[in-house]
C-alpha cells in the first residue's frame, strides 16, 4: 500500500466488528494491511472467509476504485487486481465510513520474492506484468502507482498480482496517486499525464529497485543521467539495460513492445528462464563411448543379419543332405 502520509486516516484494532449498513454483512478486523492517501486497508474475516477491506471517508475515492475493479473484471485473462466482493457503508461513533471488500491476495511482494527466490525470476515476472498492463491499457486505464510493494507474487504456479488500484487513472487525465521513486515527473523524465508510457517508466524503475532494494535519493537535478549511472553500476541490470533505458526515455509505444524487447534481450543473454534443476548431462566423451552413432549401428545390424542368414542356409543344406543320404540308404536296403 502507499504509506506516504504521516498520519493514518483510521486506527481500528484487531477484533473490531464492522457491520455493513445496507447489506448487513459482518466483518471482523484481523490486522492492518496498509494505508495511503485515500484510506486504510485491513485483513478481515467474514462469512465467506478472509477478505481485504478498504475504508475511506471519501465516497468519491471508494466509488472510483470500485469502478476500476469492475472494469478490470471485464478484461480477459487472469485479473491483475483483486476481485471485488461487496460495497457498503459503516456507521460508527456518529461517523459514516465508506468501504468495499475484495479478494485477499496472499504472497510475498515482488521485491521480497526476488530476494528470496533469486534474480532469475525477474524477467519472467516483469514480462507477465507487462502482458497484464497491456490489457489494462487497451481498456483505457493507466495503473499509475506501480511499485514492488503493490505487486504480490502468488503461487506456485507463480503469478504477479496487484493489491492496490488507488492510483489507477483514466488515460488522458493527471495521475492521481504516485510514489516519487517510480514517478517520471520526479526524475524529470516526462509529465504526470496518464498514458501507457507513464506505467512503462515505472516498470523500468521497478527493475532498478530490484537491484537497489533500499532505493536511492535524487542528487542534484536528479535527471536521467543519474539513473543511467545507477543502471551501469549493477551487473544484475546488464541484461535489462537497453530495455530499462528505452522505458525511461519513453521509446516504447506499448507494453507489448516493451515485453518483446525484454524477452529478446533475455534470450540473447541466455537467461530467459529461471534456473531449474535438471539431470546432469554426460560428458561428450562418455556419451560417445556409451552411445554409438546411428550409421555404425545400422552397419553392424546389417552384418549380424547377413551372418544369421548364412548360418541358416548352411543348416538347411546339411539337414537336406542328411535326409537325402538316409533316403538312398533305405532304397538300397
Amino acid at each position: 500500500m502507499m504509506n506516504n502520509t504521516s498520519k493514518k486516516p483510521f486506527n481500528f484494532p484487531a477484533g473490531t466488528v464492522i457491520r455493513g449498513k445496507w447489506y448487513k454483512q459482518i466483518y471482523t478486523i484481523v490486522k492492518e494491511l496498509g494505508y495511503g492517501a485515500n484510506g486504510m486497508v485491513y485483513l478481515v474475516q467474514g462469512a465467506s472467509g478472509y477478505l481485504a477491506l478498504k475504508m475511506s471517508d471519501s465516497n468519491v475515492s471508494i466509488t472510483s476504485e470500485v469502478n476500476v475493479l469492475k472494469s478490470f473484471s471485464k478484461v480477459q485473462g487472469t485479473p491483475l487486481g483483486p476481485k471485488l466482493h461487496q460495497v457498503d457503508d459503516w456507521e460508527t461513533r456518529g461517523q459514516r465510513i465508506h468501504f468495499y471488500t475484495m479478494e485477499y491476495i496472499q504472497g510475498m511482494n515482488l521485491l521480497q520474492f526476488v530476494q528470496s527466490k533469486g534474480s532469475a525470476w525477474t524477467g519472467v515476472l516483469i514480462a507477465q506484468l507487462l502482458s497484464d498492463l497491456g490489457r489494462i491499457h487497451d481498456e483505457g486505464w493507466v495503473f499509475g502507482d506501480l511499485k514492488p510493494e503493490n505487486l504480490i507474487v502468488t503461487g506456485p504456479p507463480y503469478r504477479i498480482r496487484c493489491i492496490d488500484v488507488g492510483g489507477t487513472t483514466i488515460q488522458g487525465r493527471a495521475i492521481k496517486e504516485f510514489t516519487e521513486f517510480f514517478d517520471r515527473g520526479y526524475w524529470l523524465g516526462g509529465s504526470r499525464k496518464a498514458e501507457p508510457t507513464y506505467d512503462l517508466f515505472s516498470v523500468g524503475m521497478i527493475l532498478i529497485n530490484l537491484a537497489y532494494p533500499g532505493r536511492f535519493n535524487k542528487t542534484g537535478t536528479g535527471n536521467m543521467q543519474q539513473l543511467r549511472k545507477a543502471i551501469g553500476a549493477k551487473d544484475q541490470l546488464s541484461k535489462f539495460q537497453s530495455t530499462i533505458e528505452k522505458a525511461l526515455e519513453g521509446s516504447f509505444r506499448s507494453a507489448g513492445e516493451m515485453r518483446m524487447h525484454l524477452l529478446n534481450g533475455l534470450s540473447h543473454s541466455g537467461k530467459a528462464q529461471p534456473a531449474v534443476s535438471r539431470p546432469a548431462r554426460k560428458s561428450a566423451a562418455s556419451s560417445f563411448s556409451s552411445q554409438p552413432t546411428s550409421k555404425p549401428s545400422r552397419v553392424q545390424k546389417q552384418k549380424r543379419k547377413k551372418s544369421s542368414h548364412f548360418l541358416e542356409t548352411v543348416l538347411v543344406v546339411m539337414i537336406v543332405s542328411l535326409l537325402y543320404v538316409l533316403y538312398i540308404y533305405g532304397e538300397l536296403m
